[in-house]
C-alpha cells in the first residue's frame, strides 16, 4: 500500500521505484474542473453527431470514464492498447499494438482519448493508423501534454494541462502498474 499524505506519495512494493517519493502536481479538484471543461468543449463541437470515442489503454481509462460521463452528446466507445514504455519511465522508441479497436470507423467521427502525450511517438503512430480507415474526422484529447518534448505531426485538439518533462502517476497513470487509483496527479521527485 502506498503511503499518502496531502502532498506526497511513497511508491509501494519491492520494484525498482519502491520507496521513492512523488509530489503533488495537479490536485483532484483541478482535474475534475478541467475534465468538465473539456467535455463541454467536445459536446459543443459534435451536436447531433455520435462520435466513436477511443481510449488508449491502460492509462486513459479513469480520465475517459470521467470525460464521457460529462458529455451531453451521444457516443460509442472502443479501446486500443499500444505500448512504447514497458516497465520503464521513458519511451523505448518503438510502438507495439497490443489490442486493436473493434469498431468500423470508416465515415465516422473519431475522438481519441489519451492520458498523456510526452514524446508524441504513440499518438503520431495512432493518427496515421486511424486515418488509413478513412474516418470523417479524427480529434485527439489528452489530459496531459509535455509540450517541451513532444514531437507531433499535428496539433492536439483538446489539452487538459501542459506539464513539465517529469514522470507522473495517478488518475490512471502508473508506475510499475501501481498508483493508477490516485485521484490526483503526482510527479516523481528528482534525486
Amino acid at each position: 500500500m502506498a503511503i499518502i499524505d496531502d502532498k506526497l506519495v511513497t511508491v509501494p512494493g519491492d520494484g525498482s521505484f519502491a520507496g521513492r517519493e512523488m509530489e503533488l502536481l495537479i490536485d483532484a479538484g483541478e482535474l475534475q474542473s478541467k475534465v468538465a471543461e473539456l467535455a463541454e468543449d467536445i459536446s459543443g463541437k459534435y451536436p447531433g453527431r455520435c462520435p466513436i470515442i477511443i481510449g488508449i489503454l491502460n492509462g486513459s481509462f479513469v480520465f475517459m470514464a470521467d470525460l464521457v460521463r460529462k458529455l451531453t452528446i451521444p457516443f460509442e466507445v472502443d479501446f486500443i492498447k499500444l505500448s512504447s514504455y514497458g516497465s520503464e519511465t521513458s519511451s523505448s522508441g518503438t510502438v507495439r499494438l497490443l489490442k486493436d479497436i473493434s469498431a468500423d470507423i470508416t465515415g465516422r467521427d473519431v475522438i481519441v482519448v489519451e492520458d498523456i502525450i510526452d514524446t508524441g511517438l504513440t499518438i503520431n503512430f495512432l493518427r496515421h493508423r486511424l486515418e488509413e480507415a478513412r474516418p470523417t474526422s479524427v480529434a485527439f484529447v489528452t489530459l496531459l501534454l509535455k509540450d517541451e518534448v513532444a514531437k507531433l505531426d499535428f496539433p492536439i485538439d483538446y489539452v487538459g494541462f501542459n506539464i513539465p518533462n517529469r514522470y507522473v502517476v495517478g488518475y490512471g497513470l502508473d508506475i510499475d502498474q501501481q498508483l493508477r487509483g490516485l485521484d490526483a496527479i503526482y510527479a516523481l521527485k528528482e534525486n
